[in-house]
């Protein structure tokens, strides 16, 4: 299965799905993995985190129109929800998770 198909079907969840666009050199992105650690622990089987390393998939990268990195986007259903470029910080994310899983 190619990454792009495999990658549709990981967001098509019913569940939210917090996907972080990042590669291996970039400072920031190294900053955003104990954040997104964090999440998986806290909302468990409410989420899904996908990380996608931008140098690898820059086919998936430019179809969502990723400028900068880390960039972090939510998708439930296969629909974007939201999404920041920049370092985003825990209590941002928890906020904005606990939303789309209650509307589930």
């Amino acid at each position: 299965m190619r990454a792009n198909s495999r990658f549709k079907n990981i967001i098509k969840s019913d569940r939210p799905v917090v996907v972080d666009f990042y590669a291996d050199w970039c400072q920031p992105c190294k900053e955003i993995q104990p954040v997104l650690i964090e999440l998986k622990n806290e909302f468990k089987q409410d989420i899904r985190v996908l990380k996608v390393n931008v140098d690898f998939n820059p086919y998936i990268a430019n179809q969502f129109q990723v400028k900068s990195i880390p960039t972090v986007m939510i998708f439930k259903s296969g629909d974007l929800q939201w999404s920041k470029e920049g370092l985003v910080l825990l209590p941002e994310l928890t906020d904005i998770l606990k939303k789309y899983i209650s509307a589930s």
